[in-house]
């Protein structure tokens, strides 16, 4: 592999992670990346109505208020963040 090769595959990494918000990054911790793929995962099933609707019959909920809890839990969905450590 040559140097060029490297920098072109960076080059079209850094592309990606500045693109896509879930793809993450070097500084990005695992609270973070989980908060991602929670919403993702929610945005999901508001976004498909088929698996909103296969929640709503499991949880014996209407659609609505199935639609209504996922848009609640991509607020905090993991909680609240980890106390930082400044160094």
């Amino acid at each position: 592999m040559q140097a060029s090769d490297r920098f072109n595959i960076n080059s079209q990494l850094e592309h990606l992670q500045a693109k896509y918000v879930g793809t993450g990054h070097a500084d990005l911790n695992r609270f973070e990346w989980a908060v991602n793929i929670q919403r993702d995962s929610y945005a999901s099933y508001v976004g498909h109505y088929p698996i909103l609707a296969y929640f709503a019959i499991a949880e014996n909920e209407s659609i609505g208020r199935e639609h209504y809890n996922f848009m609640q839990k991509m607020l905090l969905p993991c909680g609240l963040p980890p106390e930082r450590e400044d160094d």
